[in-house]
């Protein structure tokens, strides 16, 4: 299967940092009615180098980096605190683009979690009480129970986030902006650590 793309990007409409311009892609993902335009491939590395890849939605940006959250004591959890770095790719096919972040990685305040985690839904909350994120479980029925014994646990009352649950955020000392161009003759401008924007190779 082949897809010839049309596009185009170059350094007259690149934005001086990399948060501004992704401020402006990001926008033209949701103008474009994108399903969730959020959605980004999280890359993790083990502490011994062994590779996993998940899609996570991005729930805040700024000057420091880009933020989700996760249980901490999950496949990526693990990963990330015996190797904290990981690569970001949002994947806009849509639109003939790819953001590609990559980057240190460090834990959010208690209090950035716990103000996220007041605006989840309910169900959302409970759920993250009821499931032991990347274990094995035995079926469908225990975490089904699981989520009961939560909600008996909390009845109506306020759910505070559990311990080991929280966010993380990618800390990046490159940003790719990928536009795909006819004949593969790619457009690649990345923001580097140093301040430099650099044009690669397709």
């Amino acid at each position: 299967m082949r897809t010839e793309y049309s596009g185009e990007f170059d350094e007259s409409t690149l934005a001086d940092n990399w948060l501004d311009q992704f401020a402006t892609w990001f926008g033209d993902a949701m103008d474009a009615g994108l399903p969730e335009p959020n959605a980004m491939l999280l890359a993790t590395a083990s502490a011994d180098g062994r590779p996993s890849a998940r899609t996570v939605l991005l729930k805040g940006y700024d000057q420091r980096g880009f933020t989700f959250f996760t249980n901490y004591e999950s496949r990526k959890g693990g990963d990330l605190a015996g190797n904290p770095r990981a690569t970001l790719v949002f994947p806009w096919y849509h639109l003939k683009r790819q953001v590609i972040a990559s980057g240190s990685v460090t834990k959010v305040s208690r209090e950035e979690t716990a103000e996220y985690f007041a605006v989840r839904p309910r169900g959302a909350q409970l759920g993250a009480w009821a499931s032991p994120q990347s274990s094995v479980i035995g079926s469908r029925a225990d975490l089904e129970q699981r989520l009961a014994e939560a909600e008996r646990r909390f009845g109506d009352g306020a759910i505070e986030p559990p311990p080991h649950w929280g966010g993380f955020r990618v800390e990046p000392d490159e940003v790719e902006f990928w536009q795909g161009r006819q004949n593969r003759l790619h457009d690649r401008l990345r923001y580097t650590a140093d301040g430099k924007i650099e044009r690669l190779a397709p």
